[in-house]
């Protein structure tokens, strides 16, 4: 059985996605690359890839092969610290109950992309990219609910929060339209590799822009937009403790959805069909063709929607229903110095309050940079404030088991508008939001305790806003 430690010692460690300095590098090819192409870009790396399944991921695979065998060893390395599982066990949860699940046209798009690494000399096979692209719902929530019911008392799973994110329209934004922005908190060490922007033409189905990582057939911090008009964003329920391994795969649907949606209602139909309970979410979902948007707090047993054409919606890690919450998480409603309780706080404020009608573009690159503590009243460097920063925060971040310091936060940030997304077009920035850059040698001299994580992540830069469209 091939093993990636093998990978792991050859490689050289490099962080290409924060060493672009500007436009560069654009690529094409013949044959199945015909249609492909790659540009680095202030940091990101966008690819256009269009044709069939097998095709597509073909693309994907070979025009990101380094990147992908960067990634999967990095998220490989985190998850035999802190999870206690090889990748060997990653491998096995996918031919064991995610596998079989998925349709055909996954299938040979996640074959396709095994394909394009192995002819660029990366050995990984289908269930590599299975079991990577499940990366948050087999960490976070299949192996939790393992370890809970093997050792009695043990404590519930607590998924951890990532992300925050709005969605307005009606009198809430500046033109009448929809709004919708959303950055990604995550760990630096996998957040590094939140670097692509992926421009998917299929053969069926909607075209697609959406952030992913090298290797995702989904968006999986969910930041997509598609050419009928449909925008789906979402940030994570904290201390969710629910997974059915008999379910569909989340990834799976979240990339349906993009793919396949027409409106809201199918959205909403494609991710309760199958509903396995991974990486739980409160969905924020817009289309600009009626310009209602909608909030689908979705967990295994429960769920609940919210919709409107004249509202302003917001995430950051918090749920709503009080049925959810009590059947199925352990989220303390009332603790105002969460994190998700704070910046729930902070993101009322800015956008039912303070920004109203004035949402736009530069304002929404605004919220996703805010830095002001509403516990504090006033601007900080830490869990509470909307670019987050807990490597910075003493008191770490409880409710996620994140201890203090822990390098973790806001890694990067999307935003666009109806005008902007029927063009298929969003702006993107790589690193913080806010600008500020994270410095390896400076953080690990402070704080030891991560020096384990050094072999993986050195720097995380942050770009300007940048925008992308899709390749005409």
């Amino acid at each position: 059985m091939r093993k990636l430690i093998i990978c792991f010692l050859s490689a050289i460690v490099i962080w290409s996605g924060c060493s672009n300095p500007t436009t560069q590098n654009t690529q094409s090819g013949a044959g199945p690359l015909a249609k492909a192409s790659r540009e680095n870009k202030n940091g990101w790396v966008y690819v256009h890839l269009e044709g069939s399944p097998s095709e597509i991921g073909y693309q994907h695979g070979y025009l990101l092969a380094n990147e992908i065998d960067t990634s999967i060893q990095c998220v490989s390395y985190l998850f035999e610290k802190e999870t206690h599982r090889n990748w060997q066990f990653y491998r096995n949860a996918a031919k064991n109950f995610l596998w079989d699940k998925l349709d055909q046209e996954y299938k040979d798009e996640i074959s396709g992309i095994a394909k394009g690494l192995q002819d660029k000399h990366k050995i990984y096979d289908s269930l590599d990219i299975t079991a990577y692209n499940a990366l948050e719902e087999l960490g976070y929530y299949y192996v939790p609910t393992l370890d809970n019911a093997a050792r009695a008392g043990s404590g519930l799973n607590k998924a951890p929060g990532n992300c925050s994110a709005f969605i307005a329209t009606g009198s809430y934004t500046r033109d009448g339209k929809i709004v919708i922005g959303h950055n990604n908190w995550t760990s630096y060490l996998v957040g590094q590799h939140w670097n692509v922007i992926a421009d998917i033409v299929p053969q069926k189905g909607h075209r697609i822009l959406m952030d992913c990582m090298p290797g995702f057939i989904h968006s999986g911090d969910d930041f997509a937009i598609s050419d009928t008009g449909i925008l789906v964003t979402e940030t994570t329920i904290t201390q969710f403790y629910l997974f059915d391994s008999t379910g569909i795969p989340e990834f799976m649907r979240a990339r349906k959805a993009s793919q396949y949606a027409n409106n809201i209602d199918d959205v909403i139909r494609i991710f309760l069909t199958g509903n396995n309970g991974g990486y739980a979410n409160d969905w924020l979902i817009g289309d600009i063709n009626s310009n209602e948007v909608a909030k689908l707090e979705l967990g295994l047993k429960d769920h609940r929607v919210w919709r409107s054409k004249d509202t302003a919606m917001i995430g950051s890690n918090f749920p709503s229903d009080p049925k959810l919450i009590k059947e199925e998480t352990v989220f303390k409603v009332n603790d105002p110095t969460s994190s998700p309780n704070a910046r729930k706080k902070r993101m009322e404020q800015l956008v039912e309050v303070d920004l109203k009608g004035k949402l736009d573009l530069a304002s929404g690159e605004k919220v996703e940079e805010d830095h002001v503590d509403a516990l504090q009243n006033k601007n900080a460097n830490n869990r509470c404030v909307v670019c987050g920063h807990i490597d910075e925060d003493s008191k770490g971040c409880t409710e996620w088991d994140l201890k203090p310091y822990y390098p973790f936060g806001a890694v990067q940030g999307k935003v666009t508008t109806a005008d902007l997304a029927k063009k298929m077009t969003f702006w993107a920035r790589r690193g913080h939001p806010c600008g500020a850059d994270f410095i390896g040698e400076k953080f690990y001299k402070a704080h030891p305790e991560y020096s384990w994580q050094a072999k993986w992540l050195q720097n995380m830069i942050a770009y300007p806003w940048t925008e992308f469209s899709a390749k005409k």
